[in-house]
């Protein structure tokens, strides 16, 4: 047995509703009621009226548990667009759209409706996601022994010139140094 219920022209944008609905399909009942009190979406406060709605029809009107219900399907649809303007600047006028809604949620009994989805939760722990050992089929296969460059221990012969060449300057450059410091110095002496 199934409950529905249906509000029709709701100021809320559909994009922004849909992301609400979403949250609570599948759920039962008393867990789609606590996620949407406690969800920062302002869209939450209508889809809250509608699934208390159907949980209300549900009890009255078909004498269902209400324990026992679970939000089987939840769907939002776009209602009429209203459209207004805004004067801006040099005698332009920008259109504004504020659009509006249709939002419908029927319930269904535990036993007649589809699997219950739990709420995601997140785990840190490594054990809760154990990864699956690769197979010896996902492996690349082996190099040969010569397709493998050898490695040679000594540095390339264009290496070396360049060492060489940036240590020299430093090398001269203290020699150049240290003579002219003596000179000073034996010119001090006499």
């Amino acid at each position: 047995m199934e409950a529905r219920a249906q509000a029709r022209f709701v100021r809320v944008t559909p994009m922004k509703a849909r992301r609400v609905v979403d949250l609570i399909r599948g759920l039962p009942a008393a867990d789609a009621q606590a996620v949407l009190r406690f969800a920062p979406q302002d869209a939450s406060d209508p889809v809250g009226k509608v699934l208390d709605s159907a949980i209300a029809n549900a009890t009255n009107n078909h004498n269902l548990d209400p324990a026992s219900l679970v939000v089987a399907e939840a769907y939002v649809d776009e209602g009429p667009t209203m459209r207004r303007f805004r004067p801006r600047a040099q005698g332009r006028a920008f259109r504004i759209r504020k659009r509006t809604s249709h939002i419908t949620v029927v319930l269904e009994t535990l036993d007649a409706a589809a699997p219950v989805k739990t709420p995601a939760k997140k785990s840190t722990s490594a054990k809760a996601a154990p990864k699956a050992a690769p197979k010896a089929t996902d492996k690349a296969p082996a190099k040969k022994a010569a397709d493998k460059p050898k490695a040679t221990a000594k540095p390339k012969a264009s290496d070396e010139p360049k060492a060489t060449e940036e240590k020299a300057p430093a090398k001269k450059a203290a020699a150049k140094k240290a003579p002219a410091k003596k000179a000073a110095a034996t010119e001090e002496e006499s």
